[in-house]
């Protein structure tokens, strides 16, 4: 992936930094990611004199885009600040209506109800809201599993934020006291270098609070003891299993001296791809359109969504079939020689995105 374009200009860290430091930050930066792309030869180099002139006056104008793109970027962050907190005595009401604190507006209550009809004792609030609205979802529905349902039963209410230190965003899921675990917030943090053209750095999740045998990330495994074995007790286990609260356990970004191979960077990206798209998944669609999500509205929305970017994949896959028919003798010749000689990879996670909804899932760059 080319690092032409990226924009390093920060404005929101500059309360934090001064400016030497600031352009230290991005010197530091922009250093990074051309050590993990491998490093690209000066072109300027090797333009004839009128060609070089030519693209310096290109820079400047790029320059002058980048400096427009950076209040951009500053006046929308003062903006979605502005109203998230606008939002938020609306989901105030929500949280009330949703966990039975309030009532809404025109129930009718029990006074005003049929004395003789046979009525069941009534639910306070709207049972299993956000589970309900989270399963509905396609992206989170595929993380949640029937043993997770009992818990997320108890889930009140889902919040946001964003972090000033260090850049990110930070989820926090609160639940009733329930049987499953002794939390009564669990929360994700998402830390990001830069929150406008975002390399993420890592994420932080709760540490659950299991309560004995109510685990859900785990499993307990029995084998019977072998025929003619002196221990006649069944041998248990325990094993990792799929489950949505494996999302408060991330994982974890190498350090930058750390040498995977290919095969455990490949599976790295795909983890960290699938938690940052739960994470933005639950910050960008979930909390601010929750109701929309338990009647199932958003759905429709959501998947005409997913058929326009289908669409898009398929034409980029028909404009790249002939150039990988003439380039697959090429590719079996490489794959016999990696076969041969095991390289080393190293890998950074990069969240590209242009903001709030619009980031893309997390990236690992590999060299």
């Amino acid at each position: 992936m080319s690092n032409e374009g990226i924009n390093f200009n920060m404005p929101e860290l500059g309360d934090a930094l001064n400016a030497e430091a600031r352009a230290g930050l991005v010197n530091a930066l922009k250093n990074k990611l051309q050590n993990l792309a491998g490093g690209q030869p000066d072109l300027l180099e090797n333009l004839l004199p009128n060609v070089r002139k030519r693209v310096e006056v290109l820079r400047e104008i790029q320059g002058q885009h980048d400096e427009l793109e950076a209040k951009f970027f500053e006046e929308r962050a003062a903006l979605e600040a502005k109203y998230q907190k606008l939002y938020q005595p609306f989901y105030a009401k929500r949280y009330d209506i949703v966990n039975g604190v309030g009532e809404a507006e025109g129930t009718p209550n029990e006074a005003a109800m049929d004395q003789g009809e046979d009525k069941a004792v009534e639910e306070k609030g709207v049972p299993d809201f956000w589970l309900t609205a989270m399963k509905n979802n396609e992206v989170l529905s595929d993380e949640i599993t029937e043993r997770d349902e009992g818990a997320l039963k108890y889930l009140k209410d889902i919040k946001w934020y964003r972090i000033e230190e260090p850049k990110g965003f930070k989820l926090e899921f609160y639940f009733d006291n329930n049987p499953y675990f002794k939390n009564t917030v669990l929360t994700k943090t998402y830390h990001m270098i830069d929150e406008d053209e975002p390399i993420l750095e890592k994420a932080i999740g709760t540490e659950i609070e299991w309560y004995p045998g109510k685990c859900l990330t785990q499993k307990l495994l029995k084998k019977k003891p072998k025929k003619g074995s002196k221990n006649a007790k069944p041998i248990t286990k325990t094993e990792d299993c799929e489950s949505f609260f494996n999302f408060f356990n991330p994982p974890q970004v190498p350090d930058d001296d750390e040498d995977i191979d290919e095969d455990t960077a490949e599976e790295l990206q795909n983890q960290m791809e699938q938690d940052y798209d739960i994470g933005s998944t639950i910050r960008d669609k979930i909390i601010p359109h929750a109701v929309s999500w338990f009647t199932g509205e958003a759905i429709q929305g959501d998947e005409l969504e997913l058929e326009d970017d289908d669409e898009d994949d398929d034409g980029d896959e028909d404009e790249d079939d002939d150039g990988d028919e003439e380039e697959e003798d090429e590719d079996d010749d490489e794959d016999d020689e990696e076969e041969e000689t095991k390289t080393k990879k190293k890998i950074s996670v990069r969240a590209q995105g242009d903001g709030q909804q619009g980031e893309r899932p997390p990236e690992c760059k590999q060299q």
